[in-house]
């Protein structure tokens, strides 16, 4: 679990790959006189510990107390700047961001046509690979020094830097705009979470309209397009149109598939696009188009050419393996995917750092329904209680919520009434708590509590009932979001029909040819 307390310093020199550490060691080297000769004892120290711990520092008696805040300050700037040395070539930000500075010195050195000259080839760079921020800083350096300095370099410059300064700052402006609003749908639904009624509809989609109604699509490049598919996506996902979800997140990844070259330059926003989508498709109960696209994504990946780096690695694990667990609970091939588990925990460890503990409970919920639907309940209860017992969870209440409802299946399944009675009474308390008690989870515990006081042959009159009003309730445009994390209904046919619902899934799905 990612520990966001730990010391800066050392989560950075743990993050460090083998050549990176040699790479500082060569040039600490260079940099090493008797003041320097203690910053690199502290990095030996602190990459051999497990933990931080400032009494073994202390302890080694190379440096004094009043010396290691300067000190830890002092290779916290060095360690960034050794990595700052070796970053790839390829990576276009950077040398982007290398000739703008090296413009600055020869502007600073007063050869001004020379800076010139780098400014207009990184400019077309930049513009050729949709960096047009770092285009229009470029402009606006190229008007300092033809409104400072007569260059005569070019006749009519005056005139093409202002158009280009005015196009760009257009459409930087647009894509600032769709970019604010993408996190402010974004921040509302963390802060009120998916619309539950008519007016709350309204709201959000006024409050879209209101932003977009200007905007003309059509004359939009790349990172408007991105910007727009981004916000159109949160402003689906919050009033639970799913058929609007896939829209927006398959245009957005294919967006990048027919930009091939803005895969590799933003990664991030490629991988992320893929998640909503897949995510989309889940909702949607698309399994052929799920797997389909699972694979494209591995295997873009996989290529050469994908950037890699500890951020990258860690999404890139999140993505698929959160994916590869949703395609069995689609499929209901439960069975066939536990071997993802110790896979998961393993890799759970390894890029502890780098996720936060909301997607890791999101794994325990994932890993738990896969138990549940091998009918190993003792194990799905273990980790429901991994996400229960959390008392840090406060951004994903929803999470809570389903995994306190399937507690209580799997310790009716099991038996333990006794237990059953008590988390019915303590999960009613926290629904309420959250002020999120919809009508399906009003449902479920008002079932659970009455089960023990039917009459065994009436018990499958029961569930057909329940399952009935279920069925019902899934139509409903603010309940059906319910049902993507708690299957209740194959689960009550599985008891109507003496099967497993893991039968129950797998005959729904071969049915569903999407």
């Amino acid at each position: 679990m990612a520990n966001h307390q730990k010391d800066f310093l050392f989560v950075l020199i743990k993050s460090l790959s083998k050549s990176e550490k040699r790479q500082f060691k060569i040039f600490a080297s260079r940099l090493e006189t008797s003041s320097n000769t203690k910053f690199i004892e502290l990095f030996n120290i602190l990459d051999k510990s497990e933990n931080y711990d400032e009494k073994l520092i202390l302890k080694s008696g190379v440096i004094q107390k009043v010396q290691l805040s300067n000190l830890k300050s002092y290779l916290y700037k060095q360690i960034l700047v050794s990595i700052r040395l070796n970053i790839p070539s390829q990576n276009i930000r950077y040398q982007l961001r290398e000739q703008m500075d090296f413009a600055v010195i020869l502007y600073n050195k007063g050869l001004y046509k020379q800076s010139l000259k780098i400014l207009d080839k990184t400019k077309q760079q930049a513009l050729e690979n949709d960096e047009k921020y770092m285009a229009y800083e470029i402009v606006e350096f190229e008007k300092l020094i033809e409104s400072q300095y007569i260059t005569r370099s070019i006749q009519g410059r005056a005139d093409e830097l202002v158009v280009q300064a005015k196009e760009l700052n257009y459409r930087n402006t647009i894509s600032s705009k769709l970019s604010n609003l993408s996190l402010q749908l974004y921040g509302i639904m963390l802060k009120t979470g998916y619309v539950k009624s008519d007016e709350e509809y309204k709201y959000i989609d006024d409050y879209f309209n209101r932003h977009v109604a200007k905007l003309d699509e059509s004359k939009f490049g790349f990172r408007e397009k991105y910007w727009f598919y981004n916000a159109s996506l949160w402003r689906s996902f919050l009033v639970q149109d799913f058929l609007a979800s896939y829209k927006f997140a398959y245009k957005w990844v294919q967006l990048f598939y027919d930009n091939p070259n803005m895969i590799y330059l933003n990664p991030v926003f490629f991988l992320k696009g893929n998640h909503y989508f897949l995510e989309s498709l889940y909702m949607l109960k698309y399994k052929s188009n799920f797997k389909k696209y699972l694979s494209l994504l591995e295997e873009t990946i996989a290529d050469p050419k994908f950037p890699v780096n500890d951020n990258i690695a860690s999404l890139s694990f999140l993505y698929v393996y959160n994916n590869k667990l949703n395609l069995h609970i689609l499929k209901g091939t439960f069975a066939e995917s536990e071997y993802l588990i110790p896979e998961i925990l393993e890799k759970l460890k390894l890029h502890s750092d780098h996720l936060d503990e909301h997607h890791e409970m999101l794994f325990f919920y994932k890993i738990a329904s896969i138990y549940f639907g091998n009918e190993k309940y003792n194990e799905c209860i273990l980790y429901l209680d991994k996400i229960i017992n959390n008392k840090n969870l406060t951004m994903r209440e929803d999470l809570m919520c389903f995994a306190r409802l399937l507690s209580l299946i799997a310790h009716y399944e099991i038996g333990k009434d006794y237990y059953l009675e008590n988390h019915l009474k303590s999960t009613y308390k926290f629904l309420i708590k959250m002020n999120d008690l919809h009508e399906v989870q009003k449902e479920i515990i008002k079932f659970l509590r009455n089960l023990n006081n039917f009459y065994p042959a009436d018990i499958k009159k029961e569930f057909k009932k329940m399952h009935a009003r279920f069925v019902e309730l899934e139509k409903s445009t603010y309940e059906k979001r319910a049902f993507l994390y708690l299957d209740i209904i194959s689960w009550l046919e599985s008891k109507i029909e003496n099967r497993t619902i893991g039968e129950i899934i797998r005959e729904k799905a071969k049915l569903n040819s999407r």
